[in-house]
């Protein structure tokens, strides 16, 4: 089997009313896809949070066999030209995820028993809390409330737009309202300074988070690492985190209770595994962010994955109409089912997606 080209296509949606997490704005959804084709007719589709740089891979990569993960990724990461963080790698990510797409295609086998097949479901956590104009305590108290309506024993919530104490009254109702047996987390997308992370910390445990996600900047690991030591809110970071490298020195340099790695961004599947790996034989659990179509499955094959992150509709009104096999949650246990369709789960209804084409 031999590439023959590869292509991308970019999807944008206005959400219905901006949110807000503590650093950032979000006024729309979108989703980024390669396109992997090859001589034998099975196609693969990957996906990463940038694939305007596809192109500089293509050369390298058409005439090659698909199923070669490990040998076109080395071809791909040439950090003299192309970068060791940033858009590069999150193009490298998008392409490696296609071809493990045909992977599993060309194996007629579900991708997390091609990469493991550790279970059949996960835990899951909602990705919410988010703040929004016109959303106060009562509101975000409702949102919270409709979430273990579904099953959900899991919920995240974002910290950091605002002061240490409205933030506090914040958590304080939230755990109010999901009772003392539901798991909170909490999420500052590195919105303080280390000092201001470990006041809060002390503030807050008294509704006993879960975990403290992105306290500080995503490359001060000095500041990390005070955090691990002297908060007694466990850490979670990892989401802005590229490659087994730089997963080495955050577990070495930093000691977290929680990695949050990303495949459509550190390296994708192929450096996904190497860290999930790696971080099981310094016994740190991993919980994977974003793209739940994707990260489910990879949550499924290794066994040191404690929760997948779940977006709910809430946040991407689209998210289910996108694909043609969506995530399924079973509000019976609260947990996600790994879909046992081969592939990544990126297969689109083109029919309803058209419209949101942009690129």
């Amino acid at each position: 089997m031999k590439i023959t080209d590869i292509s991308t296509r970019v999807y944008r949606w206005k959400k219905s009313a901006p949110i807000k997490n503590g650093k950032h704005v979000f006024t729309h959804n979108e989703l980024n896809l390669v396109i992997v084709e090859t001589d034998e007719n099975l196609t693969g589709y990957g996906t990463g949070y940038d694939v305007s740089l596809v192109d500089l891979f293509k050369e390298k990569l058409v005439g090659k066999d698909p199923l070669s993960t490990e040998a076109l990724w080395a071809d791909m990461w040439d950090t003299k030209f192309v970068g060791r963080r940033g858009l590069t790698t999150r193009n490298i990510s998008a392409i490696d995820i296609a071809l493990w797409d045909i992977k599993s295609k060309a194996a007629n086998l579900p991708l997390y028993q091609i990469l493991g097949g550790y279970r059949t479901e996960i835990p899951c956590y909602i990705a919410g809390g988010y703040y929004a104009e016109g959303k106060g305590i009562k509101e975000l108290q409702t949102e919270m409330e409709t979430y273990l309506s579904w099953g959900i024993k899991n919920v995240k919530m974002k910290i950091g737009a605002l002061s240490l104490k409205e933030d506090y009254e914040r958590v304080k109702a939230v755990r109010s309202a999901i009772g003392d047996d539901v798991r909170l987390m909490l999420d500052a997308n590195c919105a303080y300074r280390t000092f201001e992370a470990l006041e809060f910390s002390r503030m807050v445990e008294e509704f006993h988070p879960y975990w403290f996600e992105e306290p500080v900047m995503s490359d001060d690991y000095e500041g990390m690492a005070e955090f691990a030591l002297k908060s007694r809110i466990p850490l979670s970071t990892g989401e802005n985190e590229y490659t087994i490298y730089g997963f080495r020195d955050l577990i070495t340099k930093v000691h977290p209770a929680i990695l949050n790695p990303d495949a459509c961004s550190m390296g994708g599947i192929s450096e996904y595994l190497k860290v999930a790996h790696y971080a099981n034989a310094h016994n740190i659990t991993l919980s994977p962010h974003g793209q739940q179509q994707v990260h489910s499955i990879l949550d499924c094959a290794v066994p040191n994955v404690i929760f997948a992150e779940f977006y709910p509709k809430q946040y991407d009104e689209n998210i289910y109409e996108a694909y043609q096999n969506p995530v399924h949650f079973n509000k019976s246990n609260g947990c996600i089912e790994v879909s046992n369709v081969p592939g990544v789960g990126l297969d689109l209804n083109y029919e309803f997606l058209d419209k949101y084409r942009v690129k």
